[in-house]
């Protein structure tokens, strides 16, 4: 069975050190871009070509360093952040100062998913066979964007599920997909962190394979996302 690759990943913003993480080295462009929307740095639109470098350290591997431009009137809370030099993890709640910032409200979303049980039913069957990763190494998460309709558009991949659904969130902003339109399925359980992500995202539902926390069902129904939970073939639990 192969092992998967993490690697740290360092986050430049206008020549500012912003973060480093922790994640698979695939599909980067889009980690750095659902990461900057998901962090409520820059809007789907407002995130420029991501610039990637390897770094390569001995023993350790290679890292990478993500170089990225921002409006300018989006610098903000880079630079305080810069000044405090604070440390995130990759679910956002890492070195944050006080409660109020951690849950800190969330915008509401201004639609309501159409998607029936059926339609999820369909995507988690359709899923199963879009993780080519996760069959190699039985090791890794992963997110798909699925029509209303039930049919699985994108998927990816990532060791960590807070990676997954940025990148996954991150490729719908790169190409023009709007996240509005249809719904996120996860193998993962449902955590506030990924509720966040998902509203920030704009998308109105969330499909986890696995129970959502009692903040993660209280911070979605503040911000109108439908969650279908415990998901299986047979069964799932609807909180809407």
């Amino acid at each position: 069975m192969a092992v998967p690759v993490e690697a740290p990943v360092a986050i430049e913003t206008n020549g500012i050190a912003y973060a480093v993480m922790m994640a698979t080295p695939l599909d980067l462009e889009d980690f750095v871009t659902g990461f900057l929307v998901a962090e409520g740095l820059a809007g789907p639109g407002e995130v420029g070509d991501v610039a990637l470098h390897a770094v390569e350290n001995g023993a350790w591997g290679t890292g990478h360093v993500a170089r990225v431009n921002l409006p300018p009137d989006r610098l903000g809370p880079i630079l305080e952040r810069a000044r405090r030099r604070v440390g995130d993890s990759s679910c956002g709640i890492c070195g944050i100062e006080g409660v109020e910032a951690a849950l800190r409200p969330l915008p509401s979303l201004p639609r309501r998913s159409k998607a029936a049980p059926e339609a999820i039913r369909r995507a988690l069957d359709m899923f199963a066979e879009r993780q080519p990763l996760g069959r190699l190494t039985r090791a890794t998460h992963a997110a798909a964007f699925c029509s209303e309709e039930g049919d699985v558009l994108l998927v990816r991949e990532d060791v960590g599920r807070h990676n997954a659904l940025d990148k996954l969130t991150g490729a719908l902003a790169r190409q023009g997909l709007a996240a509005a339109e249809g719904f996120i399925v996860m193998t993962s359980r449902c955590s506030y962190e990924l509720v966040e992500k998902t509203v920030r995202a704009g998308c109105p539902l969330l499909v986890t394979i696995s129970a959502p926390s009692d903040l993660a069902v209280r911070r979605a129904k503040a911000a109108g996302l439908a969650l279908a939970v415990v998901a299986r073939d047979d069964s799932m639990l609807l909180v809407d």
